[in-house]
């Protein structure tokens, strides 16, 4: 069981990767000429500072247990929207699922 664990925290940490994929995909297809690169590259910037801020497990700033699935949900919504707003339904569709099937298996083992 140990293993299957351990599979799914690096299922969530491939999840958070994926979330700064998709809102700098999201970034790039938006924006036209200098502002496609302010978008692209400052957008997964900015949610990683705000991840390793106050998500991560390993965070600057520990926030309590309630703001903290605030801030998980808030994340990994804004790739979800992303993707869907950059025209790939059934990606967010996708991703979104697997991040709710990882957070739930989470919850489960206490992870």
């Amino acid at each position: 069981m140990l293993i299957v664990q351990n599979i799914n925290l690096a299922v969530r940490f491939l999840l958070e990767l994926c979330a700064l994929a998709a809102v700098g995909y999201w970034g790039f297809q938006t924006g036209n000429g200098i502002m496609k690169w302010v978008f692209g590259i400052g957008s997964p910037i900015f949610l990683a500072m705000i991840w390793g801020t106050f998500g991560s497990p390993k965070a600057m700033i520990a926030v309590p247990a309630p703001l903290h699935f605030f801030i998980e949900i808030i994340v990994f919504a804004i790739a979800v929207i992303a993707l869907y707003a950059a025209g790939k339904f059934q990606l967010a569709w996708i991703f979104g699922i697997c991040v709710v099937i990882n957070r739930l298996l989470m919850f489960l083992w206490k992870q």
